[in-house]
């Protein structure tokens, strides 16, 4: 029941309540957000490298951050209040709103085009395995996709304990399998996975890094 409530409870702050969003994420971050969102730019290749994708843009900030530091990219949502709310947002800054609707699953792009995947903050969808199958896809061999799945802060007190029992209660503060578990997972759809942590100023960001290889991954344990 519990988790019925919190899956109808994402539902809205991505649709209906999309447009609080931006202050409910700065709330409960301290306002360390968007220094989380950024850290999955120390991952990315050069502005030059070619197409970034963006998957679940919301309000897109990210895509400020990539167009700001040069990059082509292409970002896409399914839903469709977020699309409206990040194209006003990109619009009103003279960016470009290169923004589609559509699933992850399916991903209307051809094999092998994109340098590298960027998505902060998802919800499950980014681990379901056709996700997976379809990033395999779309990705060049040796591209990458930077997620970042929580943000960490630093220090004690009462609202700090707060803010950690919300990421809890929402699944945010969930990590991954590390190690031989998580490449394992990911090896499956033919991916290598590493889980960094990027310290910043007074938290960190927990990451994780799939990465095509040039060459099929090799199951020797067969």
């Amino acid at each position: 029941m519990l988790n019925r409530l919190w899956r109808f409870g994402f539902h809205l702050l991505y649709n209906q309540c999309a447009f609080s969003y931006d202050p409910i994420s700065r709330a409960i971050s301290l306002g360390n957000w968007r220094a989380w969102q950024r850290s999955a730019m120390r991952f990315l290749p050069l502005p030059d490298a070619g197409l970034v994708l963006e998957l679940a843009h919301g309000t897109g900030d990210m895509q400020i951050d990539l167009q700001h530091a040069g990059y082509h990219s292409l970002a896409l949502d399914l839903s469709p209040t977020m699309n409206r709310l990040a194209q006003k947002k990109l619009r009103r800054l003279g960016l470009r709103d290169n923004l589609v609707r559509g699933d992850a699953s399916r991903l209307p792009l051809p094999t092998e085009a994109i340098a590298a995947v960027v998505c902060t903050f998802p919800t499950a969808f980014i681990f379901h395995r056709q996700t997976l199958s379809e990033l395999q896809r779309v990705l060049r061999p040796g591209a990458s996709v930077c997620i970042v799945v929580a943000g960490e802060l630093d220090g004690r007190g009462p609202l700090r304990s707060l803010i950690r029992l919300l990421y809890r209660l929402t699944g945010q503060a969930d990590q991954l399998p590390s190690g031989s578990d998580l490449r394992g997972y990911f090896g499956e759809d033919g991916l290598m996975a590493e889980a960094p942590f990027v310290e910043l100023a007074g938290s960190s960001a927990q990451l994780i890094i799939l990465t095509k290889p040039h060459k099929p991954i090799l199951d020797f344990a067969q």
